[in-house]
């Protein structure tokens, strides 16, 4: 809900604003006048009162905002009278306000008595009460300050003596706040409670427990984060590559005008930022350079210390050097919960020198409530299939395209880092849903897709970074950069999708065979 505070503002000032709002998808408003500042005149084509901006939104956006405005349970201090301010309230909801949303108050009793006064008065659109938990003795003053109310004696005799505790302020507030909120919604004057939270939720959180009515849903939206940019609001597709690295996803689409929210659809060439430009390598990593050689070892002899590495980042084992690997180049923290069931098989593989870097499991029709694998709205079911990205060397690879003419339902994209090597059995330029979700009342959405166009972006970011953020840690003549030009040079990056989600997946028995293979060559 954007607030709106008109004092010091012109009618072009809030038209610009609104539109701004409607391009972001912003759909409420409070609509204030604000605090007056002394000896404040109100601006050429102004606004003297709150009223006025109401008209104003409706007069220009018709239905399209739901419209707030604020409600005095004490009357407003600049009124005449308690019983006048009823009367302004109610020509500020008949100039077409559809909530009201009350100042803080200290006694359930007046706000049940603002809101019946109200309702006689022919307010009829809902009234919701405000309530800010005091959550220090800081606070309690920036309630007399923001508010103009007097704080009851019985409560500044009751947080004197702890002003100087914090937590025993806090569990005060929480407490007085949900006695308030518990015998207004028990005499049934509110539909609900708006918190003033001052940017501090643990009040507001705790409340809503005790009343039984947290939740914990939605856990996600969608199965990756969103985005924060408003532009990207209604962005609902992404190809899966990017999926430990969103922060890179991000940064190269950030310059799109518009991001896919129905599905994919078919890309000649989309537009990816440049590598040139790119803030996620080495030079401008958040880890410091001592903690990533920990990691991913202070020398590399030959290409299974690099295996190693990984084997002990999807193992959650030590390394040689005896610390934790959390992350990899490719991805930005640790393997999600999602990832628990394949860690063994994964494991196994890293060992043997498939080094993975991206797998989700397969999925058949498991709620969307799961706490796991689940998200998008309550009550639907979602759909996974498997998939599994590596990096290989030559020899994998040959002996991979054989064994995969005995597997005609995994669709497969493999290619070097030239592109001059480059396998597929897929369409050229048609993505292949990999998630998708089927929810009551809405279309199938399908959030993460394979798409070959994608991908071929993608593999030159992922071939590069074996030489901008792990090759860079060591003197450009070692031998551990050697060895990472030569994986980075050799080896092929391969994506493979088991189409057969309804199955355990065929994918691990597939790579055990091609590896078999390899040691009968």
């Amino acid at each position: 809900m954007l607030h709106i505070a008109a004092t010091n503002l012109t009618k072009q000032d809030v038209l610009r604003y609104l539109n701004r709002a409607k391009s972001m998808g912003v759909r409420a408003i409070l609509a204030l006048r604000g605090d007056k500042p002394k000896d404040y005149k109100v601006p050429e084509d102004g606004f003297e009162h709150a009223v006025d901006l109401v008209r104003t939104i409706r007069a220009n956006f018709g239905s399209y905002f739901t419209i707030a405005v604020g409600g005095y349970p004490e009357g407003h201090p600049e009124a005449i009278s308690y019983h006048q301010d009823l009367f302004y309230l109610k020509e500020k909801v008949e100039a077409g306000a559809d909530l009201v949303l009350s100042q803080m108050f200290f006694h359930a009793q007046q706000f049940i008595d603002f809101q019946r006064d109200c309702r006689n008065v022919g307010i009829t659109v809902p009234i919701i009460p405000g309530v800010m938990p005091i959550q220090s003795f800081a606070s309690l003053r920036q309630m007399v300050k923001l508010s103009g109310l007097q704080v009851p004696e019985s409560i500044q005799k009751a947080v004197e003596p702890i002003k100087d505790n914090d937590e025993a302020v806090q569990n005060f507030g929480i407490h007085f706040a949900l006695q308030l909120v518990r015998t207004v919604l028990d005499a049934k004057a509110a539909p609900g409670v708006h918190f003033f939270t001052l940017n501090r939720e643990h009040g507001a959180v705790e409340i809503g427990k005790r009343l039984g009515v947290w939740q914990t849903r939605p856990a996600r939206p969608l199965p990756w984060r969103l985005g924060d940019n408003h532009r990207r609001c209604l962005e609902q597709v992404r190809p899966i590559f990017w999926a430990s690295r969103p922060r890179a996803y991000v940064h190269r689409t950030q310059h799109w005008d518009d991001f896919p929210n129905g599905r994919w659809g078919k890309h000649d060439s989309p537009a990816f930022g440049t590598l040139a430009d790119y803030y996620l390598f080495y030079l401008n990593s958040q880890v410091p350079p001592d903690q990533l050689r920990a990691m991913w070892l202070s020398g590399l002899n030959e290409e299974s210390d690099v295996w190693h590495v990984f084997y002990s980042y999807v193992s959650h084992t030590e390394n040689k050097q005896g610390v934790k690997v959390t992350r990899l180049p490719w991805n930005d923290g640790e393997l999600n919960a999602e990832s628990a069931p394949l860690l063994k098989h994964l494991a196994r593989l890293n060992s043997r020198g498939i080094l993975t870097i991206n797998s989700q499991p397969n999925v058949n029709g498991t709620s969307s409530s799961d706490p796991v694998v689940g998200w998008g709205a309550p009550d639907g079911y979602v759909y996974q299939k498997a998939y599994l990205e590596f990096f290989a060397r030559p020899e994998v690879i040959y002996a991979l395209l054989e064994e995969l003419k005995n597997y005609p339902l995994v669709n497969y994209h493999i290619v070097n880092k030239t592109g001059e090597k480059a396998y597929t059995n897929t369409l050229k330029k048609v993505p292949i849903a990999v998630t998708w979700g089927v929810f009551p009342g809405r279309e199938i959405i399908q959030p993460t897709v394979v798409d070959p166009v994608s991908f071929n972006v993608w593999k030159d970011e992922a071939f590069a970074l074996w030489g901008e953020q792990w090759g860079r840690l060591y003197n450009p003549e070692s031998q551990s950069r050697k060895v990472l030009a030569r994986i980075e040079n050799d080896y092929s990056l391969v994506n493979l999708v088991d189409n057969e989600f309804p199955h355990p997946t065929c994918l691990w028995t597939l790579l055990e065979k091609t590896l078999e293979r390899v040691n009968g060559l």
